[in-house]
């Protein structure tokens, strides 16, 4: 095990309360142990079980659960479920052995999904993550209608790539395509499959600026760079990307694109 890590935490931040949940004993403390060599990191509380760890959030508040999938009882699905239903919710990172519930993850707003076994620079990622997060004005515990005030902020969503989970920021993402029950998630640098509906997506994502623009296509509004007429229809462009917006979409498009603050 590496030492102690030395990355500046500013001074207005405070440092992060973490619990780490995993029915694992040696995990559980190696986990443990490698958040308190992170000087981004304060408190760090654990518990072996979701159980286990809502009897300690009854009397804790955490900014960032740290918990294992696969446990006894209440798995780590579980458990992101039921403190999504918190007042005070803290960030959820899941640390498995298993790449099959990234989906899950993206669905349950997950800040990160870490694979084990647990290598010291991706956890370090991983509270970078969740630090930046809080930072961007994300809810915090005790922040919830502030939050409500201030909007949407960034997402991040794991995708598969060569059999290997990467992850990809929501602002990063330019539009999104529909193929059957799955999406195709479009960014500068290229596109990725996901097992999410479009549906799903434009429900999700319709407050952070995406729009649906066709039956298959919803589109960021942020990355749209001009709209053209051509025949009576309409296009619009995303870089060096024309994408054909329906007539039933058109007008709501105008109207978004000139409420939206750009």
């Amino acid at each position: 095990m590496s030492g102690p890590t030395t990355t500046p935490t500013p001074a207005t931040a405070p440092p992060l309360r973490a619990l780490v949940v995993d029915d694992e004993a040696p995990t559980l403390a190696e986990l443990a142990w490698l958040l308190e060599q992170d000087d981004r990191v304060g408190e760090v509380r654990t518990a072996s079980s979701g159980t286990d760890a809502l009897r300690v959030l009854e009397d804790s508040t955490v900014d960032v659960v740290f918990s294992d999938v696969s446990m006894p009882g209440l798995d780590g699905l579980d458990l992101a479920r039921v403190l999504a239903r918190f007042s005070q919710r803290p960030q959820v990172v899941f640390v498995t052995a298993y790449d099959d519930h990234a989906v899950d993850a993206f669905e349950l707003a997950a800040t990160d999904y870490v694979m084990k076994p647990i290598r010291a620079e991706r956890l370090r990622e991983a509270v970078r993550r969740v630090v930046e997060k809080r930072d961007a004005g994300e809810e915090r515990p005790g922040e919830r209608d502030d939050a409500a005030a201030r909007g949407p902020q960034d997402e991040t969503i794991p995708v598969e790539l060569g059999g290997v989970t990467t992850f990809v920021q929501r602002s990063r993402i330019r539009y999104a395509t529909a193929h059957g029950d799955y999406a195709r998630l479009h960014t500068d640098a290229g596109s990725h499959l996901v097992r999410v509906s479009l549906n799903a997506l434009e429900e999700r994502w319709g407050e952070a600026g995406f729009a649906r623009i066709h039956r298959s296509t919803l589109v960021s509004l942020p990355h749209v760079t001009s709209v053209s007429m051509d025949g009576g229809r309409c296009r619009v462009s995303v870089g060096d990307v024309v994408l054909q917006v329906s007539r039933r979409h058109t007008r709501a498009l105008r109207e978004r694109l000139l409420r939206s603050p750009r």
